[in-house]
């Protein structure tokens, strides 16, 4: 019995390894063998080759654009020489402010250096790369820091590798393998949350490893052949985010974080394999570079939903896009984003456009309205290069979505050169369980602090989605719309809410329709920066910003009225003192409402609209 139980004992135990072994191979697949076989074995291979550098040296001198953005590069370098390196510091749990300027720098500084001669510049660079190599480690807990980090001295190993000496090839490039791709591994292992996202943190995490595995891939072949294979495995499903149209569910600021990781993934498979594995062909993925476009307002503001500020900021990944998709477009718009401030991959991702894109023109003009149906987000615009034209944008989405808030059926809205109806954009990352469980406590994620509806002053339903149900854009400028089911968002306390944005040049009327289990408390918000005057009777609203004017004027129903309340949370929350919530209130709880507000230009006197209901606006549409 002892003996029989004993060998009942070791066949369980060989059943439980081997079931634990087959788990592991599917979990963590083998790299194919030949998965890095056609890897250029010269340096630089990393986005640049020897003929692109010579590209870049002639440019700077012959290309007026090129030589100004040179300039600015050049004294950006200069001042770096006498810059500290980056310091193992964590700010709450990330090390990721330093992995950036490690990036920044050693990209800059590496780049001028081949472009220059400069010795200076590779030194700064190389002291950069050691300093880094000598951390305890690169914060694996938040790992896009490992990332970035690796991105950076992948960069910098390859574009100064004949540079290095020998020892300090070593240093770097144990670095690399010890504090970025073996803990890359052990995530895969481990199955770590980013090894099976499909938003911007598998963008960065298995691009920048992937960019420090192409580094150093014929040096350390079988963990670059692995680590790459299993990036390559795990990056494919966030690629999905941008079907089917182009848009993005984690809004305009990690749209950009994302997509310059994928431009950094996709640029460094380029030069150093001669293969994109097919990814240029994801769903939406060539037609995305609109999305950014259309997210950026008149004024140069974007729609900043999701966590994001309401700077545009640069776009170098726009010029990459524009590249691989032949998109004038693109070009015109990454080239708007520079301004004066130009960083080291917008000028080699210009030098590598043809000719015919460089001037970033095209004769086929945009769309001036545009829906997403992927991310349920549309765009209407008065016109095209005009600061002063009217801008709406308008969100129906998924509360569920990485980086959301729950913003269902808000909108944002710039007009005269001005914005008038704000997104306060994310708070401090740092504030306690901020992506955790106090998270729908803070007043910039909550319902009340966006430009949409509240029911008896509760969240929307944090499991919520609102889909668009109707979008016109009217090629005669009348009247485009949009219709949004935003019902899911208040299931507790509503059966129907709907939301309606119709949109002419002159004004916007916002028409939402409540019908309700209970009679509820319903609040309509509005955050503006203008100051604002009401009128005697509170339904008319005059909103100033310098010497521009734009009224708003509820047109029902009857027993509304307008109040302006402060935007202040609590501290340590971020406190909003310019800006107030121009609120509207019924005089009494009700079960079934239709609220309709114009916002309206300057005119001479409130615009009195024709009233239907939302399942009447007109369907002269397909």
């Amino acid at each position: 019995m002892l003996g029989s139980g004993r060998l009942v004992g070791m066949s369980l135990t060989r059943l439980l390894v081997a079931l634990v072994l087959a788990l592991a191979a599917r979990i963590a697949p083998a790299a194919p063998p030949d998965s890095l076989s056609k890897l250029d074995k010269q340096h630089p291979r990393l986005f640049l080759h020897r003929p692109d550098i010579a590209a870049l040296r002639h440019g700077v001198k012959n290309d007026p654009l090129m030589k100004q953005w040179h300039e600015k590069l050049l004294a950006d370098a200069t001042r770096m020489l006498n810059e500290k390196p980056v310091v193992h510091r964590l700010i709450g749990p990330r090390l990721l402010d330093q992995s950036r300027l490690a990036l920044r720098r050693i990209s800059t500084l590496s780049a001028m250096y081949l472009i220059d001669q400069d010795r200076r510049f590779a030194d700064r660079a190389v002291r950069e790369m050691l300093t880094a190599a000598g951390f305890e480690d690169w914060n694996p807990s938040h790992f896009l820091d490992v990332a970035e980090m690796t991105n950076a001295l992948g960069i910098g190993y390859d574009w100064l590798y004949d540079y290095l000496s020998p020892q300090d090839r070593k240093t770097i490039r144990d670095a690399i393998v010890r504090l970025g791709l073996k803990p890359g591994l052990a995530a895969f292992e481990k199955r770590t949350s980013w090894t099976r996202a499909t938003h911007n943190w598998s963008n960065v995490c298995n691009g920048g490893l992937t960019v420090g595995s192409l580094a150093i891939a014929d040096e350390e072949p079988q963990i670059a052949a692995n680590l790459f294979a299993k990036c390559a495995a795990a990056i494919r499903p966030s690629m999905k985010a941008y079907a089917p149209d182009g848009g993005f569910p984690e809004g305009p600021g990690y749209w950009s974080y994302a997509t310059r990781y994928n431009a950094f993934y996709l640029g460094a498979l380029e030069s150093a394999l001669g293969t994109d594995l097919d990814l240029k062909q994801c769903p939406g993925f060539a037609q995305t570079g609109f999305f950014r476009i259309n997210c950026v307002s008149p004024t140069g503001k974007t729609f900043n939903y999701a966590d994001a500020g309401e700077g545009a900021g640069g776009a170098p990944e726009m010029l990459y896009l524009g590249k691989i998709f032949n998109e004038p477009a693109f070009v015109a718009h990454g080239l708007e984003t520079v301004r004066n401030r130009p960083g080291i991959f917008d000028l080699i991702w210009y030098s590598q456009l043809p000719p015919a894109l460089r001037p970033g023109k095209s004769d086929r003009p945009l769309p001036l309205d545009a829906v997403y149906k992927g991310v349920n987000v549309a765009f209407f615009r008065s016109a095209r290069n005009d600061p002063k034209a009217l801008w709406v944008g308008i969100k129906g989405g998924d509360n569920r979505a990485n980086h959301s808030h729950l913003d269902l059926g808000s909108f944002v809205l710039d007009a005269l050169g001005h914005r008038w109806a704000v997104d306060l954009g994310g708070d401090d990352y740092n504030l306690p369980a901020y992506f955790g469980k106090n998270r729908w406590t803070y007043y910039r994620l909550r319902t009340e602090s966006h430009n949409t509806i509240t029911l008896d002053s509760e969240n929307q339903d944090p499991r919520a989605d609102a889909p668009i149900i109707d979008f016109f854009s009217d090629p005669d400028r009348q009247r485009s719309q949009v219709v949004i089911d935003l019902s899911n968002a208040y299931r507790a306390k509503a059966t129907k809410v709907m939301r309606g944005l119709a949109f002419n040049p002159r004004f916007v009327t916002v028409q939402d329709e409540i019908t309700a289990t209970e009679p509820v408390d319903i609040a309509w918000n509005f955050l503006t920066p203008a100051q604002i005057k009401l009128d005697e009777n509170a339904r008319v609203a005059r909103l100033t910003q310098a010497t521009e004017t734009v009224n708003l004027v509820i047109q029902g129903p009857e027993n509304a009225k307008f109040e302006v309340i402060s935007a202040d949370p609590p501290p340590p929350q971020r406190q909003q003192p310019n800006i107030h919530n121009l609120r509207l209130r019924l005089s009494e709880k009700t079960k079934q409402t239709q609220i309709i507000v114009v916002i309206q230009l300057d005119e001479p006197r409130p615009l009195m609209l024709r009233v239907r209901n939302l399942s009447d606006w007109p369907k002269n549409h397909p």
